[in-house]
């Protein structure tokens, strides 16, 4: 006779799991997902994008490789080449980017953003909800809201611009001589894309390395090379005009609310997929304890991290590999079903989804939500009424 298994407690939970819990927490195909946690303001630490051991191995490798006197063959772009299918890619996003502010900039004129100014929480839509959310008030935890703008739902994350990406990180006193960029408008810039107001040194022959070092047999400044010439180095100070040949005005209607939320959404779909194509190449670092941003194979050395124990480290960041949320931050907002009845309250906030704020402002303007958004949104759920909440399982 075969032992009967005995049903202990973690076993029975263990048949819950497998039986029930895919009921509970999926409707047909779609399953309920969360949005990623704030980090807070304690020892919390951003997640590794590589595995840490896997990190330590290359590390032992690259150490036993410096001992060997040997040449080291390096593809673009850590050679200091381009990598030429990139190019045109870096010239689109740029192009989407330029699209996504102008969709956001016409239908945040008719779709009201509000933000907290005590917790810079964000709301799309009027009126504004109350759920009691508020990290920073005291027991009572209701927002003070107020009108916010294109700054609130599309946080921009500046960069230092490096002339030469292999050359040497910025240092803390050249933090003010050298000029900072959108993050995203640096990476193109690195990818390929020319621009005369940022200039970038661009290689003919590649760089070599022997022993770990990197060797340039290139000049510094070659004779045909006159983009050294152009550099400002109190460029930090003045307002220049920026350059307008990727602004491309959009061919729609004033009036056309819904076109420029299509042409938005699928700008934003756009920027997506093509920085995740060129961050698979060209390398972005972010520090793990603040929202700092340094495109390129480094950081730097500007001790300026005011995060958690940063006087242990005098101000200087923990440097890890950046993913796309660093360099494009989303900010989530409760999403709103019903643009009629869009009265959203603290008792039922269990049973309201969540979306990117740009991607519930082109939503609320009549645009499509793609399918991997479907189940943040929880429309599939139903909103019961405050008489009945007491009575929902």
């Amino acid at each position: 006779m075969f032992c009967r298994r005995p049903r202990t407690v973690s076993h029975l939970h263990q048949i819950f799991t497998r039986s029930y819990a895919p009921a509970l927490h999926s409707t047909g195909s779609s399953f309920l997902v969360e949005p990623p946690r704030k980090l807070k303001k304690n020892p919390d630490k951003k997640p590794w994008v590589t595995d840490i051991n896997e990190l330590k191995r290359k590390s032992r490798l690259e150490k036993q490789e410096r001992r060997v006197v040997s040449e080291s063959t390096l593809k673009p772009p850590e050679n200091g080449l381009l990598v030429k299918e990139l190019i045109p890619i870096a010239h689109n996003v740029l192009a989407a980017r330029t699209q996504l502010l102008s969709s956001v900039s016409r239908v945040s004129e008719i779709i009201p953003i509000y933000v907290c100014s005590v917790c810079r929480e964000v709301h799309v839509g009027d009126p504004p909800h109350e759920i009691k959310t508020c990290s920073v008030r005291g027991k009572s935890k209701e927002h003070a809201w107020e009108r916010g703008g294109m700054d609130n739902i599309l946080p921009v994350v500046e960069s230092f611009h490096l002339y030469d990406r292999l050359g040497r990180a910025v240092s803390h006193n050249e933090r003010l001589e050298v000029d900072r960029i959108p993050a995203l408008v640096e990476l193109c810039i690195q990818a390929g894309v020319e621009n005369p107001e940022y200039p970038t040194r661009r290689r003919d022959f590649p760089i070599y390395r022997v022993a770990g070092k990197i060797i340039d047999f290139e000049k510094r400044f070659p004779k045909n090379d006159f983009s050294g010439q152009s550099i400002n180095a109190s460029g930090f100070w003045e307002m220049k005009k920026r350059s307008n040949e990727d602004q491309e005005p959009l061919i729609l209607p004033y009036n056309d609310l819904k076109g420029f939320a299509e042409q938005g959404m699928k700008a934003y779909e756009n920027l997506h997929i093509g920085v995740e194509k060129i961050m698979k190449k060209y390398a972005v670092q972010t520090c793990g304890y603040c929202s700092e941003v340094q495109v390129g194979p480094k950081g730097h050395r500007v001790r300026q991290c005011q995060a958690f124990k940063h006087q242990m480290r005098g101000g200087q960041h923990g440097w890890q590999e950046a993913t796309i949320d660093d360099l494009f931050p989303p900010v989530y907002v409760w999403h709103v079903r019903n643009k009629n009845d869009s009265f959203l309250i603290d008792a039922l906030k269990r049973y309201y989804g969540k979306l990117p704020a740009l991607v519930e402002l082109f939503a609320q303007a009549g645009a499509t939500v793609g399918e991997d958004y479907r189940a943040m949104m929880r429309e599939d759920v139903v909103v019961p009424g405050l008489d009945e909440d007491k009575f929902v399982a």
